[in-house]
């Protein structure tokens, strides 16, 4: 901190930040956040991918359920909730929408539920893309 002094009538000493000293830390702020960023969005990408995971494993669950239940697979998604095997269908972490799960119908071609996707296009940290979990 730099101590000015003033002379005039009397001598009065004003304390402040140099021009210098405030770019100096702007300098280090900004290195900081160019440091902290980064990390911040690769975590949330991560978090988000162990979502995904999870509510992949919760639905294939209720459709193995439904079937073990009723000797078929449910017509649509929403039948899982309709039967309250899930409180509700959950958002694609990857799209924020509920609406862009993609199912695949079972070998035998019926048109039913057999398996869910994501309906994102991205491609995950490890490589794969999101649609092939």
């Amino acid at each position: 901190m730099a101590l000015a002094t003033i002379s005039g009538k009397g001598i009065s000493s004003i304390k402040g930040f140099t021009f210098i000293e405030l770019m100096l830390v702007l300098v280090i702020i900004t290195m900081l956040i160019s440091i902290a960023l980064p990390n911040y969005f690769s975590g949330l990408t991560r978090s988000k991918e162990t979502v995904l995971k999870e509510d992949l494993k919760v639905m294939r669950k209720a459709i193995d359920l439904y079937h073990a239940d009723k000797d078929s697979y449910p017509k649509q998604l929403d039948a899982l909730v309709t039967n309250r095997y899930l409180h509700d269908i959950p958002e694609d972490p990857m799209t924020e929408r509920s609406d862009t799960w993609v199912t695949s119908t079972p070998p035998d071609r019926s048109n039913t539920v057999y398996d869910v996707r994501s309906g994102s296009q991205g491609i995950a940290t490890d490589g794969t893309n999101y649609s092939s979990w």
